[in-house]
């Protein structure tokens, strides 16, 4: 067992030191290193699987969902609807979609994380109109605006970027997973907009639209969210898999009917001491759920009349194993803070 300070990185001495070098590696949830293009077979670039799943995801690989849980994901990819997933923080509803995309083999989980600010074309696209009015002043300024009218078209898609929910919606033989996260931090607007994209499972791009006489067999060049380049024809993005969507939220709003009725409903539980236990393993390993397993006890039993959240027990557990300090429950306390408290 380490000394009360010997863990500490910032000693608060007012002296530079090299302190910094004796900082162990990242939890696996906010490891950032492996980020960038995926290796041939891999489904994953920017590491995000990892950090839902966990590390040591091989060995949460024996712990099976509910019964109830396994059926309405099942019942969302059979009707083609989405799964809206309601539960408290950290309860393992963005961790679904990650772990569906893993085990069906559907490629990177395409993620919306919703804001206040948010609308709906933040998910279907973006036109850069400023970079290209920016681009024809400079062409015009060198006398290279010679260009022709179908070339001036074509170049428009150029500047389109589809978002995660009009990348998910491109035609292709198998679904991609789309993860729109917390949606009831929306304004009152986004989830009645979302209704007929998500039920005709297809959206126009004006600015295509009104040029796509001027295109050559009326196709034109965006990119995707993945950053690929895709051919978007007459102006429209139309789906031939629906997507496997799921909508998350912490259950702080309640919903329109027109958008429940869309959806299949999965609201999970909080979970017991056996999946509390998988989820750390997942993350840190069997030994560190071995030596965390009071601290599991002790946050379930506190979870019964407080709003705790589950990231809360994998940093309380990740850092009293890693550091080691003397006063490992004072610490764990300070870490578990309930969400509810009162301000």
């Amino acid at each position: 067992m380490s000394e009360p300070s010997e863990w500490l990185i910032y000693r608060g001495a007012g002296e530079p030191h090299e302190g910094i070098e004796q900082l162990p590696p990242p939890p696996p949830w906010r490891d950032f290193a492996g980020r960038g293009a995926p290796a041939p077979g891999e489904q994953d670039g920017d590491g995000s699987a990892d950090r839902r799943l966990g590390g040591y995801r091989h060995i949460a690989e024996l712990h099976r969902p509910g019964a109830e849980e396994l059926e309405m994901i099942n019942a969302a990819l059979y009707l083609r609807r989405p799964l809206l997933v309601t539960g408290s923080p950290g309860a393992g509803k963005s961790t679904l979609a990650h772990s569906v995309a893993h085990e069906l083999g559907l490629g990177r989980v395409l993620r919306w994380p919703i804001v206040s600010r948010s609308e709906l074309q933040d998910g279907l696209y973006h036109y850069d109109a400023i970079a290209r009015l920016q681009d024809v002043q400079i062409a015009a300024h060198s006398a290279a605006a010679g260009a022709s009218g179908v070339e001036s078209a074509q170049s428009v898609g150029s500047y389109i970027r589809l978002g995660p929910l009009g990348t998910a919606l491109l035609p292709s033989d198998r679904p991609r997973v789309l993860l729109i996260d917390e949606l009831d931090k929306s304004d009152i607007d986004l989830p009645n907009d979302l209704l007929n994209v998500l039920e005709e499972g297809e959206f126009g791009i004006p600015e295509l639209e009104r040029i796509a006489d001027r295109l050559p067999g009326g196709e034109a060049e965006v990119l995707d969210d993945d950053g690929n380049k895709v051919t978007v024809r007459g102006g429209r993005v139309q789906c031939r898999a629906f997507p496997f969507v799921v909508l998350t939220s912490n259950g702080e709003r309640d919903f329109p009917a027109p958008l429940m009725r869309r959806c299949i409903h999965l609201e999970l539980g909080r979970p017991d001491h056996q999946r509390l236990a998988t989820f750390v393993r997942a993350h840190l390993g069997d030994e560190a759920a071995r030596s965390g397993d009071d601290l599991i006890a002790h946050f379930l039993e506190r979870s019964r009349s407080e709003l705790l959240a589950t990231d809360q027990l994998l940093n309380a557990i990740y850092l009293t194993d890693a550091a080691a300090p003397a006063g490992r429950d004072r610490l764990a306390d300070l870490l578990i803070q309930r969400l509810d408290r009162p301000r």
